[in-house]
């Protein structure tokens, strides 16, 4: 029983993964606004014994200022810079230095990174008359997100009282909020965190 508890959050992750996909699809296909929203961020944090895993989604305007392809320079100094702060989580995320946290696996994922091609964005473009039939509205600026899943190892997780999201707030002051799922060993809670309120309980 206790092993089937401990493996439910991991269960849940997926499932919270696609419902986000699911909503992101309908908001382009009706034009409602869903999980995609400029300035806002979603976390989910499950912290199960010495394993600590971090799940950050954002739409690229937050993290580099647009979402199209990058063209210029510019640009793709704005997408480098951003991918070099997220290959630092434990900075990102001011883990506390008594927990002994060390990353054990990381991800970064974007079509602005160049490494996966969004896969509907050409569909988009065809539907464009359609679109703009149904509300007089054209739906044809792209929703690009940027996707960063983190697993630490914590040899001392009783010194992960907090969860400081104060340095995302900073070096990505497009965010406004992130609404964090954090499940812990004191149980589940949905939190919305601001740059005046960014750090949370475990």
């Amino acid at each position: 029983m206790r092993r089937l508890l401990f493996a439910l959050p991991f269960a849940l992750l997926p499932l919270a993964a696609a419902q986000t996909a699911l909503a992101h699809e309908h908001e382009h296909e009706h034009g409602s606004l869903g999980a995609h929203e400029h300035g806002v961020a979603r976390l989910n944090a499950v912290l199960d014994g010495q394993a600590l895993e971090l799940e950050l989604e954002s739409p690229a305007m937050n993290l580099v200022g647009f979402e199209h392809a990058p063209s210029t320079d510019a640009d793709k100094a704005k997408v480098a810079a951003a991918r070099a702060q997220l290959e630092q989580p434990l900075v990102l995320f001011s883990l506390p230095k008594a927990a002994a946290c060390v990353v054990s696996k990381q991800e970064l994922e974007s079509p602005l990174f160049g490494d996966k091609p969004e896969a509907d964005e050409h569909d988009h473009d065809d539907h464009d008359e359609d679109a703009k039939g149904a509300d007089g509205h054209e739906h044809h600026h792209e929703h690009s997100e940027i996707h960063a899943h983190y697993q630490f190892t914590c040899a001392k997780p009783d010194a992960l009282s907090n969860l400081d999201l104060g340095t995302i707030f900073k070096t990505f002051p497009a965010t406004q909020k992130i609404q964090v799922q954090l499940i812990s060993p004191s149980g589940q809670q949905g939190v919305e965190a601001t740059a005046k309120a960014a750090s949370l309980k475990f």
